[in-house]
């Protein structure tokens, strides 16, 4: 289970997949940011075997765009460390 009280945003999204909230904790109190699309869906990422489902802020930003974050890849991070 994850700490709502942490520095992560919690997305939820309802059945008809047209409406997103977003929690997050700021120093004393939470944020809830709230969307709604008038005539089309969000593309909801499918769960895997838990509930949760982990995605970054680049994934949240392209699915709040509209698009699919399962079919759009965007370029790998350079690993430095490895050389």
């Amino acid at each position: 289970m994850h700490n709502p009280l942490s520095s992560h945003l919690f997305v939820f999204c309802n059945r008809q997949r047209d409406k997103l909230k977003i929690l997050y904790w700021h120093n004393n109190g939470f944020w809830l940011f709230y969307r709604r699309l008038e005539k089309q869906r969000f593309h909801w990422p499918q769960p895997s075997q838990s509930a949760a489902v982990e995605i970054t802020s680049r994934e949240l930003l392209w699915l709040l765009e509209g698009l699919d974050i399962s079919r759009v890849t965007a370029h790998k991070r350079l690993d430095y460390s490895a050389i």
